[in-house]
């Protein structure tokens, strides 16, 4: 498993149905589950991005993939970084 960050944007679609729906968020983070992603945690950002949230997946591809099915639904835009905890990070410049 690895640990990404994913940083969101609404679209005017995506910001109506959260609007009347604010937990739809939630909603969205139970579908993505069944491809092997877990939720680890989630904000609400001020600033360039609406939303960060941070998740363990398999591999980048599953990440890709929660990317763009949820990308096509036309509600939000999602940019994914992969992310190091910091003590594997110190831990692999040490070697």
């Amino acid at each position: 498993m690895g640990t990404y960050l994913l940083l969101s944007n609404l679209t005017d679609d995506g910001a109506e149905t959260i609007k009347k729906n604010p937990g739809r968020i939630k909603e969205v983070n139970k579908e993505v589950e069944v491809w092997g992603v877990k939720i680890l945690s989630q904000y609400a950002v001020l600033g360039p991005y609406d939303f960060m949230t941070i998740l363990d997946a398999p591999n980048p591809e599953v990440v890709a993939r929660v990317s763009i099915e949820l990308g096509a639904r036309g509600s939000v835009k999602i940019q994914s970084l992969p992310i190091i905890p910091i003590d594997a990070f110190i831990a692999g410049m040490k070697s």
